[in-house]
This record gives C-alpha cells, sequence and structure tokens, in this order.
C-alpha cells in the first residue's frame, strides 16, 4: 500500500524474492498527495487502502509509505493484527550511518525536519554528519512521470545537498524509482562512489520473514498482479510502466 506508485519499488523486491507471490497493489491516486494532509486525514485514507487490500486476504501487507508509516501504522496494525501481519516502512537511515561518513537524507518537506525523522537521526545517527534535504515537488514528478519536473527537483535537491556526502537515504519511496538519477545529481568527479540507501528491499524481505513458508514456495510459477486505485479494480497507471519496477510488474497477468 502507497498513496501512489511508490509502491512499485517494494513489490518489485518482493517479486525478486518470491517470483510466485500474488501481489495486491492498492494505492490512493485521488487522494494524492498525502503530505500537506492532517495526520488524521493520512491515517483515515491509509486505513482505506489497507483495508481495500485486505478484502483479498494477503499473507501480509506492507506500507509502502513513509508518511502512511509516520501517521497510520497504528491504527492499521490495531484493525488487522494479528490476522494479517502489516510491516510499515523507516527511512535507512540506521545502515546509512553505519558506514561513518556524511549523510543526507532526501525527503518530502513534510518530513524534513519531523520530529519522527529528528527521532531516527537522534537514535541510529548519533555522532554522524547529518544534512537534510527537502524535496518539494519529487514525489508528485515521479508519481505523473514527468520527466521535466523530475530533472528540476532533482537538481534542485541536489544543489542542497553537500557536495561532500558520501551516503544518501531515499526517505521517500517514489524517490527509489529514480535512484540512478539522483545518483547521477549528486556524484561528484573523482569523489569514492557515492552510497544510495532505500528501503524496498528491506521491508520485503521482513514481510517474508513475518509469513515464513506460508506459502510454500512455488517453483516456476509466476505470481498474479492485482492493482486497485483508490478502491477500484484497475490496471497499472501508465506512469508506473516509465519505470523497469512497473514494467516488470506490469508482465505479470492480472488476477481477476
Amino acid at each position: 500500500m502507497d498513496s501512489g506508485i511508490g509502491l512499485l519499488a517494494a513489490a518489485a523486491a518482493v517479486r525478486n524474492l518470491r517470483p510466485d507471490a500474488d501481489l495486491v497493489l492498492s494505492s490512493d491516486p485521488d487522494g494524492m498527495p498525502w503530505g500537506p494532509r492532517t495526520p488524521q486525514d493520512v491515517t483515515e485514507r491509509a486505513l482505506a487502502a489497507c483495508e481495500a487490500a485486505a478484502a483479498h486476504r494477503p499473507d501480509a501487507l506492507i506500507i509502502a509509505c513513509n508518511t502512511a508509516s509516520v501517521h497510520a501504522l497504528p491504527t492499521v496494525r490495531a484493525h488487522l493484527e494479528p490476522r494479517i501481519p502489516v510491516i510499515g516502512t523507516v527511512p535507512a537511515i540506521k545502515p546509512a550511518a553505519a558506514g561513518g561518513g556524511r549523510v543526507a537524507i532526501w525527503a518530502t518537506p513534510a518530513t524534513t525536519g519531523s520530529p519522527y525523522q529528528r527521532g531516527l537521526i537522534r537514535d541510529f545517527a548519533d555522532g554522524v554528519a547529518v544534512t537534510e534535504v527537502p524535496c518539494p515537488g519529487l514525489a508528485d514528478a515521479v508519481q505523473w512521470a514527468d520527466e521535466d519536473a523530475i530533472d528540476r527537483t532533482i537538481a534542485a535537491a541536489a544543489a542542497l545537498t553537500p557536495r561532500d556526502v558520501t551516503t544518501v537515504v531515499l526517505g521517500c519511496t517514489h524517490y527509489e524509482l529514480v535512484a540512478e538519477r539522483i545518483r547521477a545529481a549528486v556524484q561528484q568527479p573523482g569523489a569514492a562512489p557515492l552510497e544510495l540507501h532505500g528501503s524496498a528491499g528491506a521491508v520485503a524481505a521482513q514481510a517474508l520473514r513475518r509469513i515464513g513458508e506460508r506459502p510454500a514456495p512455488r517453483p516456476g510459477v509466476l505470481g498474479t498482479l492485482t492493482v486497485i486505485l483508490s478502491g477500484r479494480t484497475e490496471s497499472l497507471p501508465k506512469a508506473a510502466l516509465a519505470y523497469a519496477e512497473g514494467r516488470s510488474l506490469g508482465a505479470v497477468s492480472h488476477a481477476g
């Protein structure tokens, strides 16, 4: 579940780990963007998207959205657990800080400087030089695959990123879809290769750990894909196919 197509990265990571998994992608394009909404409104919209997915009786549910994880995770868990394990998304600040170099955290303006993010920095990056970089408009640009807007918003965020950073945390799931473009914008000539830390791989692995081998892997079987957009069962949005993750999922047969 995500507000929009930011969930593609986590879904593709699950597909890589378990090709036979039947995936249900539930998002809320009618309500985007969630960032400017009140915490109560985000919680209500996130819960609706989660309940739409839960109607398909999944073995686990990933909240592949930082904003929803901040505001709605306790409410969603109260509604769905223990029947359905719920896995939230946390910016990968802890592994990014472990390298000891200077870290930049790219996030939405609503998350940048928030008590939530500052708490993660305090808990997991104490003693590490951390710069919080707001990225206004980048998630929306990725959502609609607006190439000019993606270039413009990445360039603006790169200009706010110290030149000596060694690591960038992608603090919004949408950003993982343009990770290499972010790397190219921030990488300095002659410097060591920039490290990027997203959350998709970790949350996918955690979801599979939570369910164990239930159901057992089905060798040679490719799972189905069901797409729910603001409660409506539809196909992947056209913009999703602009990204490698969306194209890989789009090749999967759809469940009725």
